[in-house]
């Protein structure tokens, strides 16, 4: 799995709110995907890479004992890297949830609210700011 460098993922062009808004999670049920990313991320900027935060979240949205993780992290790996999986443009923080996604020239990434500073700059930037792409759409165009 390649890492992206230098990117900033823009909110959905049909992203349906206006501001970041926190992921939640049914009261008794385990943590989505995107709550787990979203944790992660703004607890972490500039932490984990793609891979790693795919592994992290994977490990937590599949609660896996400390024990096993320890004694088995390697075939866990393997096991999850052994298909494909979508970069951040895919992620439901950018397309529904007002996140836009950098990734830094090392290819660690930090979540920034559609309504915040740091956003605007990042989408107004200059010549030597980060590539800038959309994430996916929500729906066909």
């Amino acid at each position: 799995m390649t890492s992206i460098l230098d990117t900033f993922v823009q909110v959905a062009q049909d992203c349906p709110v206006t501001a970041g808004v926190v992921p939640t999670t049914k009261p008794n049920a385990k943590p989505s995907i995107h709550a787990l990313q979203y944790e992660l991320l703004s607890a972490n900027p500039y932490y984990f890479t793609l891979e790693d935060l795919i592994y992290e979240v994977h490990i937590r949205h599949k609660e896996y004992p400390e024990e096993t993780i320890a004694k088995d992290a390697d075939r866990i790996q393997a096991e999850l890297f052994s298909k494909s999986h979508p970069c951040m443009r895919a992620s439901m923080l950018p397309k529904k949830y007002g996140w836009g996604v950098h990734y830094d020239l090392e290819g660690k990434i930090a979540i920034y609210g559609m309504e915040t500073e740091r956003y605007r700059q990042f989408v107004e930037g200059t010549s030597s700011t980060p590539k800038l792409v959309y994430a996916m759409r929500n729906k066909r165009a």
